[in-house]
């Protein structure tokens, strides 16, 4: 009889995913973006439809964090092999004075063609990462042009229907999120 029951209730309930990544569905933040690209095209969440988007934001000039994270979202993309087409990797400028669309699109275009950097206006970064959770600040250099940005170094993942659903930090791995895509492309 307690079997029976088991059985009952282990069937009733919803199975979650196991993400390697935290998992965030349902949050109230991170909403989404409604932003320019690097070619001029203005550009929502609802534009990638039936794709996996991680959303990463950062500069061109950053030594460390930034080129790693798309050298890895890179690799993510050959891992899913035919499913590669399904993820979307938007890079978020947090240095829109410096990063105007032309070195954006070089940028880009070191990782994969494909990826797109959105640029928001100076008025529109702060609350714009507010929304995201997301730190940063002009950290002065020698000289008025050799500053850097320190800032936060995750990326958020939308699902193919444009829902938030994870959050993974900076340095988790090509192949954890490879998996993690895969699983939000299968449909979880």
């Amino acid at each position: 009889m307690a079997t029976g029951a088991g059985a009952l209730f282990s069937a009733c309930s919803d199975k979650k995913a196991d993400f390697a990544a935290i998992d965030v569905t349902g949050a109230d933040y991170a909403r989404g973006f409604s932003l320019t690209d690097h070619n001029g095209q203005l550009r929502t969440v609802r534009d990638f439809a039936g794709k996996v988007i991680v959303v990463f934001f950062g500069y061109t000039q950053c030594p460390d964090a930034c080129p790693t994270t798309m050298v890895e979202l890179a690799e993510v993309k050959k891992l899913l092999g035919k499913d590669g087409d399904r993820l979307q990797a938007i890079f978020i400028t947090v240095d829109p004075e410096r990063d105007t669309p032309e070195v954006l699109k070089a940028y880009m275009g070191n990782f994969d063609p494909a990826f797109l950097a959105l640029i928001p206006s100076a008025a529109a970064l702060a609350p714009l990462a507010k929304d995201f959770k997301v730190y940063y600040k002009k950290v002065e250099g020698k000289t008025p042009t050799s500053y850097s940005m320190d800032h936060t170094a995750g990326c958020y993942v939308y699902d193919p229907r444009g829902k938030l659903r994870l959050y993974t930090r900076y340095g988790s791995g090509a192949p954890a999120l490879a998996a993690d895509i895969a699983l939000l492309i299968k449909g979880a």
